[in-house]
Formats: structure tokens, C-alpha cells, sequence
């Protein structure tokens, strides 16, 4: 994923985040056996505060679970956060607003919630026309990366978490807690070993709000943007997500030995209203907004409109 990961780590960077020096944060960067594996220097040019950690293709599990916990392991912060999607891109105020936020709850778990670049889910990108060469466009569009908002000006929400900040959520593609909790919950689960992960985000998700005595904050304003690259399922048509989240549930229930189940929590939003965001706060409130199985308007098709 190299065209997506230039923009997530540089989204990770100083140069790109608000309110924090290098010295505040490090970036881990896991390379969990691609075929073609990033230089650590290119790794390292983002800032003085990222690292590499490449697991050669030997090492490597088709399961991003075995990577992340390798990645914590050498973390020295008493804080981590986790990106399971190199294919992601943050808001600027994430990790200060997550370290703040961290510092001021006991047994914080932050949370942010996930949008799609396009104006519809990307699972029907073929039948719209999005592309990785419309969504280069469309990001040109808004400037990007000069002001990271207005991301949100070409995003829709996912189907997973499909009430925004307004409601449960059932995981975080960018989660922080403390590195004592992580080890509490055990970390995420290496059983969860198809590419992808199976549902092991949203168990770790579902395992840190459990955890007793936790405070579920998810920070308002900012969010994570997923960029399209052919990935296990985002990128998916509806039918074979379909079938592949019902195999993952009969997995788990299998494995863990009863159905699974997403978190009940109600987060505290912790954060500020960024007027780049109106429109999608304004569309998660439509009483008759399609779900996340509906499909686009047939004269959605960016193919003829870009």
C-alpha cells in the first residue's frame, strides 16, 4: 500500500498534526511482510520520532494481530494508539487531543470514528466509478494536506459505525489506552489469523470498553479516512462482505464459544464542533437516510462527473 501509507505516516507526522513536537509522540511503523517492504530511511523521513519495525515474510502472519502486539511490545510510552489500516488517514488534532484526553480520565479508552473517502461506502465503488485515480482527485480538490478537515467535505460514514459520534460504536480504526489496559485485555487476539483480521478490531474494541472501571471517550471533530486499495473487505461489494462477516461470526462463536457482540457503550464526546463536518453531522441526523445496505443513486458515477 504504498500510494495510501505516504499519506497515513505523513498524517502521523509533525508536520501534519497540531499541538505536539516530536518529542510528545513516536510513530511505529510494523511492516507485517509485504512483498514489497518499505526503507526504513523513507520510514524514518517522516520524522525523527518514527520507527520501523519490519517482520520478514517468513515471520509475517496473514493477520495484521501478531504485528500490532510485536509493535506495542517495543513501545516505551505509557500510552499507545492503534492504526490496524495502513490505509488510513487522521485528522490533525488526533494525538493531542488523545493525549490530553488520555491524561485528564482514569482508564481512558479514545476512540475515533471512521469515514470513507467518497460520498458513498467504497463497497460500491464499482458500480460508481471511485477509483484510487478519482479519490487522488478528489483530495487535490480540497487542498490536501494543507487543511486536513476538509476531508470531511468528501467522506461518507461506514456502515459499522453508522451513528457517528451520536451513538455506540462498535470499533475505532485509531484507539488509545494505556499500555497497562492493553496488556490487561490481553492485547489483540493472534486467533483472529485470516488476512485481515477477521472481527479482531472490533473484539479489542468491544474488550477495551468492557474492561471494569473504563471511560469510553471519542473525540469529536476528528476521525479517520480510509482510502481505497482493493483491502480485504472495505473496498468489497456488498454481497461478499456480506457472507465474509457472517463466516467471521460463525468463526468467533466457534473460537470464543458464544455469539459475538458489539460494545453497548455510549461514548463521552470530548472534542470540538469543526465546521468542516457540518454537512456529515448534518447527514447523520437525515431521518431518512439510506442504511448502510442501500445502494448509491444510479446517476452517482464519478467516472462522467470528474
Amino acid at each position: 500500500m504504498a500510494r495510501e501509507a505516504a499519506r497515513s505516516l505523513h498524517s502521523l507526522s509533525i508536520a501534519y498534526q497540531t499541538g505536539v513536537e516530536a518529542e510528545d509522540y513516536e510513530v511505529i511503523v510494523v511492516d507485517n511482510g509485504s512483498d514489497l517492504a518499505p526503507e526504513r530511511s523513507w520510514v524514518e523521513s517522516f520524522g525523527p520520532n518514527f520507527r520501523y519495525l519490519p517482520i520478514s515474510s517468513d515471520e509475517a502472519k496473514p493477520s495484521p494481530c501478531n504485528a500490532i502486539n510485536q509493535g506495542v511490545a517495543i513501545a516505551v510510552a505509557p500510552y499507545v494508539g492503534i492504526m490496524i489500516d495502513g490505509a488510513r488517514i487522521a485528522t490533525p488534532g488526533c494525538i493531542n487531543l488523545a493525549l490530553d484526553t488520555l491524561q485528564r480520565f482514569d482508564r481512558a479508552v479514545v476512540a475515533t470514528i471512521g469515514f470513507h473517502l467518497g460520498h458513498v461506502m467504497q463497497k460500491w465503488a464499482a458500480q460508481t466509478g471511485y477509483s484510487a485515480e478519482v479519490e487522488d482527485m478528489l483530495l487535490d480538490q480540497i487542498g490536501w494536506p494543507e487543511n486536513g478537515y476538509r476531508m470531511f467535505e468528501i467522506a461518507s460514514l461506514t456502515g459499522v459505525n453508522w451513528e457517528g459520534w451520536f451513538g455506540r460504536m462498535a470499533e475505532s480504526n485509531l484507539i488509545f489506552l494505556s499500555r497497562s489496559m492493553y496488556h490487561e485485555i490481553g492485547g489483540f487476539d493472534e486467533g483472529f489469523d485470516l488476512p485481515g483480521g477477521e472481527l479482531a478490531n472490533l473484539d479489542f474494541f468491544t474488550r477495551a470498553t468492557d474492561t471494569p472501571e473504563s471511560t469510553l471517550v471519542s473525540l469529536f471533530g476528528e476521525a479517520t479516512f480510509h482510502q481505497i486499495h482493493g483491502g480485504t473487505l472495505s473496498a468489497a461489494n456488498h454481497e461478499k462482505i456480506s457472507a465474509e462477516v457472517a463466516r467471521y461470526k460463525a468463526r468467533y462463536e466457534e473460537r470464543i464459544g458464544r455469539p459475538f457482540r458489539f460494545s453497548t457503550r455510549i461514548p463521552l464526546l470530548v472534542g470540538y464542533p469543526r465546521p468542516e463536518a457540518a454537512g456529515c453531522i448534518a447527514e447523520i441526523h437525515r431521518q431518512d437516510r439510506p442504511d448502510a445496505a442501500t445502494p448509491p443513486p444510479a446517476d452517482l458515477k464519478y467516472s462522467e462527473t470528474l
